[in-house]
């Protein structure tokens, strides 16, 4: 049954100034990304629950947060929306030992790390990304939900347009579907988009990577072919609200995180070595280092973009 044209509400008063900003970065696939917008304090949030999709607009004014939602998923998640801002998040055990880390807490002690529990929603992007540049993985993204998806519920909805201009994700049927020549169109080569398919048709085993461990999740995500330590990270980050799921493997993180702790750019082993205390809690630290701005200087150029494919793979997977 469908809300009514106005949407659901609700109203959460937290312990903590919620980083709204960070919850929903962290899902947005770039500034065209269809299914998510940011408009000033104003967040948008397109999402399928197993009663359909969802529209969902939050904002925050202290601690006090108010979302909206619309679509036959609006309830769900409603429901859900504690779990996305990070409520289920637990500190036990983060001790902030090095100075940069504990005046990055200092300053962002409201960052919690939220979870979707949408475990195919996270991977199938997280396929787009193997191997290639945020840039390039951002439009076939774009290209591919615009074409496969379909509008968003809310407010336009009854006209057939897509709520402020907004799309919900293909279903893992839908991705299973496209065409090998429409993904070659929006740039994305076989390797990857044998990857997204093949998991596709998996996505049922795959959402059952929810009820046991995070270091279950990982395992058995690995297990896919195609699926390997940094693409587990990126969807456990995001669907799991795994808090040690660190992007080892990402061509910047590691640098960025042994340059922030040490001063100097070391690879991914030693930021394997500098993130051992804080097992548990990695992924957090990484974002944590992020909100501080710890970033690398950067000193040659930026890496260019390929003009065919298939692409040269770069090890990320």
């Amino acid at each position: 049954m469908s809300t009514p044209a106005h949407g659901l509400t609700r109203h959460l008063v937290l312990d903590r100034v919620p980083m709204l900003g960070v919850t929903f970065g962290l899902h947005k696939r770039g500034s065209g990304d269809p299914t998510h917008r940011s408009l000033g304090g104003i967040y948008l949030r397109t999402t399928r629950t197993p009663t359909g999709t969802a529209l969902l607009k939050v904002v925050a004014q202290g601690n006090e947060v108010s979302a909206r939602a619309w679509g036959d998923g609006a309830e769900q998640v409603l429901d859900h929306l504690p779990r996305l801002l990070g409520e289920h998040d637990d500190l036990d055990g983060f001790v902030p030992h090095h100075p940069v880390v504990a005046e990055a807490h200092r300053r962002y002690g409201g960052y919690r790390v939220g979870r979707t529990d949408a475990v195919f929603e996270a991977l199938a992007p997280a396929c787009l990304e193997q191997v290639v540049t945020g840039k390039e993985a951002f439009r076939a993204f774009r290209l591919l939900v615009r074409e496969f998806g379909e509008p968003a519920p809310g407010p336009t909805h009854e006209t057939g347009s897509a709520a402020f201009g907004m799309f919900v994700a293909p279903t893992p049927e839908a991705w299973a579907r496209v065409p090998s020549w429409r993904f070659l169109a929006a740039g994305v080569e076989q390797r990857r988009s044998r990857t997204l398919v093949r998991t596709a048709q998996r996505a049922t085993a795959i959402e059952r990577t929810l009820l046991g461990t995070n270091a279950a999740a990982d395992a058995a995500l690995q297990s896919f072919p195609g699926l390997g330590p940094w693409t587990s990270a990126e969807v456990r980050q995001r669907a799991h609200g795994d808090a040690d799921a660190w992007s080892v493997g990402d061509y910047h993180v590691g640098k960025n995180i042994t340059w922030a702790l040490t001063g100097e750019v070391l690879d991914d082993d030693a930021a394997n070595e500098l993130l051992e205390p804080y097992r548990g809690h990695r992924f957090r630290v990484q974002q944590l280092l992020a909100l501080m701005g710890a970033r690398r200087p950067r000193h040659g150029p930026r890496m260019t973009l390929p003009t065919h494919t298939p692409y040269a793979t770069r090890g990320r997977s």
